[in-house]
């Protein structure tokens, strides 16, 4: 057993949540280079997990932010088809 390794975080469950409530597609790619991260510190590819890590967390961003754009979106869409409707009657 390596004594002597560090802590990398595999960001598994923002992972998890900004796939099931932002944007499912970045969220599968976020999901699978953080199930990476526990395997390739266990064969003691230290350089491999942090960069699988680095990864997860900025595909988990990236789905969390594509999760909030599309909200203000469709809020400005809907207020915006609500004027509408107001100014044709």
């Amino acid at each position: 057993m390596n004594t002597n390794s560090q802590y990398v975080p595999n960001h598994l469950v923002w992972a998890i949540l900004s796939t099931l409530f932002c944007c499912l597609p970045l969220g599968i790619v976020s999901i699978v280079f953080a199930a990476q991260v526990n395997g390739k510190l266990a064969v003691g590819d230290m350089a491999g997990a942090q960069e699988a890590s680095d990864k997860a967390k900025k595909w988990a961003m990236w789905s969390a932010i594509a999760g909030v754009s599309l909200v203000v979106l469709y809020i400005i869409f809907i207020f915006a088809m609500g004027g509408m409707a107001a100014m044709s009657q």
